[in-house]
């Protein structure tokens, strides 16, 4: 099964959020190459936000480029063998933290965000990953920090798209 076949299965097994996995599920069915960065149409991407349930925080990385405080995630690669993967890639590599596992049920969120041109849309797919007790974390060239924080505090330094993605998180724990 190729990547592209793997994200409309997840997409279609996907319970929430119907009108934009619809957008998302349209927007894979006219542009076949909508899951790679070359697609300026827009994009799918994969994310997932680091958690340790038993201490209560998060860990979130300062993006280079966008300096905002966000859950780690990217492009897929042609080595991604499933959209589960490329969540889980990006959110090793970023974190640094080995031995990472998804949180059991699939996607928490689905975030469709404008990017600069050349291209226009993130069709994000946002996982959750359950963090090793006791684990280091090292930043990545792609942040500037790399912090744990409370809960509670997320509000205070991220976005919206953060914020819902720790609350559906919290709510599947």
């Amino acid at each position: 099964m190729s990547l592209y076949d793997d994200v409309v299965l997840v997409l279609k097994g996907y319970e929430d959020q119907d009108e934009l996995r619809q957008t998302y599920l349209d927007h894979l069915a006219a542009h076949p190459d909508g899951m790679w960065k070359a697609c300026h149409a827009g994009h799918v991407t994969a994310s997932a936000l680091v958690v340790d349930p038993e201490d209560g925080r998060v860990l979130l990385t300062l993006h280079r480029k966008l300096r905002m405080w966000l859950q780690m995630g990217g492009h897929c690669e042609p080595g991604d063998a499933t959209l589960a993967a490329a969540a889980l890639r990006e959110a090793t590599e970023e974190s640094g933290i080995p031995g990472l596992t998804l949180l059991p049920g699939g996607p928490v969120r689905l975030n469709r965000h404008s990017i600069p041109a050349p291209c226009h849309w993130h069709f994000d797919v946002q996982y959750a990953a359950l963090a090793p007790r006791g684990v280091a974390h090292a930043i990545s060239d792609e942040s500037l920090d790399l912090r744990w924080f409370a809960y509670d505090e997320v509000p205070e330094v991220a976005d919206d798209s953060v914020v819902q993605l720790l609350e559906g998180t919290r709510a599947r724990l």
